[in-house]
């Protein structure tokens, strides 16, 4: 299953739109140990894009299905393909026998998440969720910061994910079908709350807001989580596709100092433009002038606190941890209960939102 001593791992992608062709393709094709075996996809173009980047020898399959019939072919599933199929294809894949990466989130509900854990603890296979921002570079940034004490004891978390997409794109992620599972709650709320729950522990209670703003859009658009974690701390989250003037992406505030970072870490913009990692000194770098910065008392904007020096983003370092977790049994780098935490405050907040209620976990 795991392959021999220095033979690539061998990874099925099922699905090949935004997510499968920007993110999990060319990380696990820059990832030593790993090989892309073969790409679902019955899309013609989606075919031709896969393999002029990834050569002749690339395969596809037209269905899941297709791939089970050859499970002794592959060593790890990669689920790429839209939230709704997320469970059934990956117990599906689970069942033949087959390790599994499922994009976030994992699936609708905590339950289904729990169950998909339970099973593959059953099969002893492992599952794991890509929540590949844990590896940006404001995030691991931050980390280092508390983890050395600079800001104290954090007080309050402001997290931001903001975009201005005024008119609606359309499509299953807009969709206001609940069988979609779409919405930006369950897209960017999966990041902003699974990164809160890293760094300052399991929920205790959670209130929401959450509004569809433009014309024509039929799926939350414009989502604020509030977690009062058990540890103390208050999250105060912010996912919006209506922000006109965009927030810092952290500002988080502690007993000794605050940091406050703006601005995206430069991975997903350099996948789309058809970067590759490939062991370049300079992936995940940005320039000095977005740093954060560290200090009290005064704004940054106004020059206020010490610039930070930003830790390099480091995606790839997921798939080669999941490499690690086949190959050697090293830790799953995110498990499906961590991701079920998740989706309890997800679940939360959209009651929450709903009624109009604070909601204890």
């Amino acid at each position: 299953m795991t392959g021999m001593t220095g033979t690539p791992l061998r990874a099925g992608l099922v699905g090949y739109g935004l997510a499968g062709s920007v993110f999990h393709a060319p990380l696990i094709a820059s990832t030593e140990g790993l090989t892309l075996d073969t790409v679902v996809t019955s899309n013609p173009e989606r075919q031709e894009q896969a393999r002029a980047e990834f050569g002749d020898g690339l395969r596809f399959a037209a269905t899941p299905d297709d791939l089970w019939a050859r499970a002794d072919e592959l060593d790890l599933i990669v689920i790429a393909s839209p939230n709704k199929t997320h469970v059934p294809i990956a117990t599906a894949a689970l069942k033949a026998g087959l390790p599994v990466v499922v994009d976030k989130p994992i699936a609708g509900t905590a339950a289904e998440a729990r169950e998909l854990a339970a099973l593959a603890d059953e099969r002893g296979l492992l599952l794991s969720v890509f929540q590949n921002r844990r590896w940006d570079n404001d995030f691991l940034t931050l980390r280092g910061l508390i983890a050395d004490g600079e800001l104290g004891d954090v007080q309050r978390f402001e997290s931001r994910f903001e975009r201005w997409r005024p008119q609606p794109k359309g499509g299953w992620r807009e969709s206001g079908d609940p069988a979609e599972i779409g919405g930006l709650l369950y897209d960017l709320g999966s990041h902003v709350v699974d990164q809160a729950l890293v760094l300052f522990g399991p929920a205790a209670s959670v209130y929401a807001e959450s509004d569809i703003r433009r014309p024509g859009a039929a799926a939350d658009d414009d989502t604020f989580i509030a977690i009062t974690h058990t540890s103390g701390v208050r999250s105060h989250l912010y996912v919006s596709a209506t922000t006109a003037q965009l927030g810092p992406r952290f500002r988080v505030l502690g007993s000794r100092a605050g940091y406050v970072k703006h601005g995206l870490d430069p991975q997903e913009a350099d996948l789309r433009e058809g970067k590759r990692p490939g062991g370049a000194s300079s992936w995940g770098v940005e320039p000095q002038s977005l740093w954060g910065r560290v200090g009290s008392g005064e704004s940054p904007l106004s020059g206020g606190g010490t610039p930070q020096p930003t830790v390099p983003g480091a995606y790839p370092a997921y798939y080669a941890a999941v490499a690690a977790a086949l190959r050697d049994g090293a830790p799953n780098p995110v498990t499906a209960h961590e991701a079920a935490a998740a989706l309890d405050v997800l679940e939360a907040a959209r009651r929450s939102a709903r009624d109009g209620v604070v909601v204890s976990l």
